[in-house]
């Protein structure tokens, strides 16, 4: 065989195998990860802090951890110091996750540009312009006044994460197109255009690449061409906007498609036809981040009950449920026996996969100073606190209330027996 192809060939399958940097630490985005990580109380490595609110996921490679900020910077950190080695600015905040292949670190920024810098130096290497980024809206968005007014939705915080395969890198914007694009150039292979913001990150297997987007459609699309394969309709609200469309990115295994929906559901679907194998409710409460998929069971968390649910990735039968307190966005990652997920109230935690006990939480300054003006007696939130007036401005209000208590949306990446990810606080955590 020749030796390049064999290099693809196993650059590919480690994708597939969790060890690549980029967005659930692979193509498949099962949120799996390879090698040690702490199963002890944590110790503090280090700390960066940014001008803003990070809730980008870091990407390591290289002696580098990768991770954008809403201060419109990428940032590439030492690995063992946390000492910024270059920063490169945009126009608007980084809420992509950033991919790395060759070289080259990929994300979009809410500039409206999706860019390729060099790994090493920050140099710009290539960037490439959409329509423009924009959040989901809707008219009287979740059901608060005034009832005719667009308006756009706060808790849309994420944007699309790059995947590089085979000399293309994919991803989803908010002109709601779904790109692909040539690795080393950044010209134009194709483009998908679905039916509203693409926020979701997309996956790759067999050839094929999976991306739900807010028109409530999963979409499977050949990865060479862009023709479409098979579109899986979730719930829609055409009243509010409230239970519809998919923010949460899909993880791929053993065939099946898993993904959540902000329709309350986590969904089971073929990969090859696009047919419904299961869905699980969760009773009214969006599912926002990606689910875990490890040895049997899908691991995701939920929004307003706050919980950390485990089921039967064959079935969907329930496995387990950890009450969070706080709603989880973060998607889990699984390593060395233990669930790893952040909450909005500024806690990761670690679940131990086969007792189902928390074995640690790790908790910010700021949310130790500001998450119990939120929280009920027994910990958990109380959003009479949050949401006073069910108005849109309220709503607003309401979200900037919960970034106080240093809100972990960053999804935890794990290497070399570190935890790195970000906080609504600023900062850059390493744990070890």
């Amino acid at each position: 065989m020749n030796y390049k192809i064999l290099v693809v060939l196993l650059a590919y399958n480690a994708g597939l195998a969790q060890n690549l940097p980029m967005f659930r630490g692979g193509l498949g985005h099962t949120g799996v990860y390879l090698g040690a990580a702490p199963r002890n109380a944590p110790k503090l490595k280090w700390q960066f802090a940014s001008g803003g609110p990070v809730i980008s996921s870091p990407a390591v490679a290289n002696g580098t951890v990768y991770v954008g900020s809403t201060d419109h910077n990428l940032y590439a950190l030492d690995v063992e110091t946390g000492k910024p080695k270059w920063k490169f600015p945009t126009e608007s905040s980084i809420s992509s996750s950033p991919a790395v292949s060759d070289g080259l670190v990929y994300f979009g920024s809410y500039d409206g540009n999706f860019y390729a810098v060099d790994g090493a130096t920050g140099k710009l290497k290539w960037k490439f312009e959409s329509a423009g980024e924009r959040r989901f809206s809707h008219r009287n968005l979740h059901g608060v006044q005034p009832s005719g007014e667009i308006s756009t939705d706060p808790w849309d915080f994420y944007l699309s994460s790059p995947a590089v395969f085979h000399g293309a890198v994919y991803f989803g914007s908010g002109d709601s197109y779904i790109y692909a694009l040539d690795a080393a150039t950044g010209s134009l292979k194709w483009k998908f255009r679905t039916g509203d913001v693409v926020h979701a990150s997309p996956a790759i297997d067999n050839d094929t690449v999976y991306v739900g987007s807010w028109d409530s459609m999963l979409y499977a699309l050949e990865a060479a061409s862009g023709k479409g394969k098979w579109g899986f309709q979730a719930g829609f609200d055409p009243q509010t906007g409230n239970q519809q469309g998919f923010q949460s990115s899909p993880a791929v295994s053993a065939g099946v498609v898993y993904v959540g929906c902000r329709d309350s559901n986590v969904y089971a679907i073929d990969a090859k036809t696009g047919k419904r194998k299961w869905a699980v409710s969760n009773n009214g409460s969006w599912v926002m981040p990606s689910p875990a998929v490890h040895e049997g069971k899908v691991y995701f968390g939920t929004s307003d009950s706050a919980l950390l649910r485990i089921v039967d990735a064959g079935t969907g039968a329930g496995v387990y449920t950890a009450d969070a307190k706080f709603p989880i966005y973060s998607s889990p990652a699984i390593a060395n026996g233990a669930a790893y997920v952040g909450t909005f109230g500024g806690k990761l935690l670690a679940l131990d996969l086969k007792t189902h006990e928390f074995l640690w939480e790790f908790q910010t300054e700021a949310s130790k100073r500001n998450a119990p003006a939120y929280s009920k007696p027994d910990g958990k939130i109380d959003f009479d606190k949050m949401l006073r007036r069910n108005f849109q401005d309220e709503m607003v209000i309401a979200v900037a209330n919960f970034l106080t208590t240093a809100s972990i949306l960053s999804s935890p990446t794990i290497d070399g027996g570190v935890i790195y990810f970000g906080s609504a606080d600023g900062n850059v955590y390493a744990l070890m």
